[in-house]
């Protein structure tokens, strides 16, 4: 299972892999029943390498607080998803302490750990996982 090939779905629960692409589509395999799916491109999708978590200082990619959760809880699944606000927000500032708060809502930190957890039960290992770095080019 690669991470740059790991995608949410607007409207539908979980995290999908990317299989196969069509002309008109996108062919999805659900990681939690492994169901394949057509999605189409009036669907929003997110990949997740795309997204980041906002801090004070800059916006850390989500590939780099998954590592950090994945350290903290040693390869093991965090805290429930439905744990109650304070908690989620206390393990969340243990993983990543310069997160902007204000920007930052219980919401979204309910749908890192559970996207978190969801990767960890599939088999996703993050230490495995290189973190990709940004080259600029001169010419």
């Amino acid at each position: 299972m690669e991470f740059n090939k790991i995608i949410a779905v607007t409207g539908k629960p979980g995290l999908h892999q990317v299989v196969s692409q069509s002309k008109n589509a996108i062919i999805v395999s659900s990681l939690t029943d492994n169901k394949r799916v057509a999605i189409n491109a009036a669907q929003n999708v997110s990949l997740l390498e795309n997204i980041a978590i906002y801090t004070y200082e800059e916006d850390v990619p989500l590939l780099k607080v998954f590592k950090a959760m994945f350290e903290k809880t040693e390869g093991k699944e965090a805290i429930s998803h439905k744990e109650n606000s304070k908690k989620l927000e206390a393990f969340f500032a243990e993983v990543l302490p310069d997160y902007d708060a204000e920007r930052v809502y219980t919401s979204n930190i309910k749908k890192v750990i559970q996207w978190f957890n969801l990767l960890v039960k599939s088999g996703m290992d993050f230490s495995k996982i290189e973190t990709p770095t940004q080259e600029t080019e001169k010419e």
